[in-house]
């Protein structure tokens, strides 16, 4: 079918370079003002104003209007825990009354009260949860889902988790990316015998995963209370020698926890980094390593720490946004709050923002030369918003807009 949206008021296309936007690239949106938009079959077949694409809209088309209003490519959120059973509200009290988030993982919390739970569920049960957060994301605008595994930390559960990821991919209509984190940390069974899990994860686990195709990355956490610099090390080169991409939590609580590794062995992204430093930031500029700046997860700890954004992008970085949604350090499922805290907290401009929850996204899952901007050939992954300007997506904090979603030219919010 082929489809014409049109009356566009602000067409945010983010054209360019075919590569992650850097320095001053980040604020080039190439917006095209009184535009339309045609797709066919899925993909973007021109992008331009109204009055150079009326004479190519066929008869036979069906028109969408968008009443004026903008319109911008999906959100791409590039760093999800997605799949979980239950939640840790109690948690949550247990933050607001003054515990902090490593107090509450040693006295057997965090991300253990998880790991219980989701190894209880059954997949089904699992799906059904997951559809629900995905459901969540999409009606936000996030068409395109990094979904990791990681609550399970034994072979059973994590190979479940990862089952349940690839039906959603199958299923629809959210693009869906599956990352491998069994080592998100040491499961309780393995107290005392860390080596054994670690060989668990490189022995067992990854070569298992690679071979059946159910996950393109590897992804270790890299803290004072997950895993060293040297696990992770063992892991992440474990998980290269089998194909799969790799990502790293790293820098959240401390420096010198992961950062330089992701710039030594070429991770496509290095995540959170809230503590990096100056001279790793320029290690991971020349080894083109992605950051995934995650501010929902500084907001939901109560924290004030947040990555310097502003550093990076004078860094030359490719820098990125995403939820980080989670059941305890980030229960924030909005690309669009993620927006307004990165404008408010880290201080980047509305059209920075944007450009790092769509186009560089997409570029650090390896998806850039197919969603991310609206240019001819892309898979037509589009938003039409409530307002008329991409700067009021950042503007109005926590605003409970419903874009208009379509995946692929279907529209899927309706």
């Amino acid at each position: 079918m082929t489809i014409a949206i049109v009356n566009i008021g602000q067409l945010v296309t983010l054209a360019g370079p075919a590569r992650p936007r850097v320095g001053e690239e980040l604020r080039e949106l190439a917006i095209i003002e009184n535009a339309a938009l045609l797709v066919d079959n899925g993909r973007i077949v021109a992008a331009g104003s109204y009055s150079g694409l009326h004479d190519q809209i066929p008869l036979h088309a069906m028109v969408v209007d968008a009443e004026g209003r903008c319109v911008t490519p999906g959100f791409v959120d590039a760093h999800t825990h997605l799949v979980f059973a239950g939640n840790r509200a109690a948690e949550y009290e247990q933050r607001i009354a003054g515990a902090t988030y490593q107090e509450i993982a040693a006295a057997g919390g965090g991300i253990l009260r998880t790991v219980g739970l989701t190894r209880a569920a059954s997949e089904d049960d699992l799906l059904v949860a997951a559809r629900r957060h995905r459901d969540w994301m999409l009606r936000g605008g996030t068409t395109t889902i990094e979904a990791k595994s990681g609550y399970g930390l034994d072979r059973e559960t994590e190979l479940k988790m990862l089952r349940v990821i690839r039906r959603l991919a199958e299923e629809g209509p959210a693009r869906t990316v599956a990352t491998l984190l069994a080592a998100h940390t040491v499961p309780p069974e393995f107290a005392g015998r860390r080596e054994d899990y670690v060989r668990l994860v490189v022995d067992e686990l990854i070569p298992e995963v690679a071979a059946a195709g159910l996950a393109r990355y590897c992804d270790a956490f890299c803290d004072d209370h997950a895993f060293t610099v040297a696990e992770c090390r063992v892991v992440l080169e474990s998980a290269k020698r089998h194909g799969l991409g790799l990502r790293i939590h790293a820098e959240q609580f401390r420096p010198g926890t992961g950062a330089a590794l992701a710039a030594e062995l070429g991770a496509a992204t290095a995540d959170h980094l809230e503590t990096v430093t100056m001279d790793t930031l320029a290690a991971l500029r020349d080894a083109a390593v992605q950051p995934v700046l995650l501010p929902g997860s500084v907001f939901a700890l109560s924290r004030t720490q947040y990555p310097a954004a502003r550093a990076m992008v004078e860094a030359q970085l490719g820098i990125v946004l995403a939820t980080d949604f989670n059941p305890g350090s980030s229960p924030v499922p909005s690309m669009a709050m993620m927006m307004s805290l990165a404008c408010l907290q880290m201080r980047l401009t509305p059209a920075e923002a944007l450009t790092a929850a769509t186009v560089n996204p997409a570029y650090s899952l390896g998806l850039g030369d197919s969603i991310g901007t609206l240019e001819p050939g892309k898979h037509a992954d589009f938003l039409i918003h409530e307002c008329g300007d991409y700067r009021e997506l950042a503007y109005f904090a926590a605003a409970p807009f419903r874009p208009r979603v379509f995946i692929g030219g279907v529209e899927v919010s309706r």
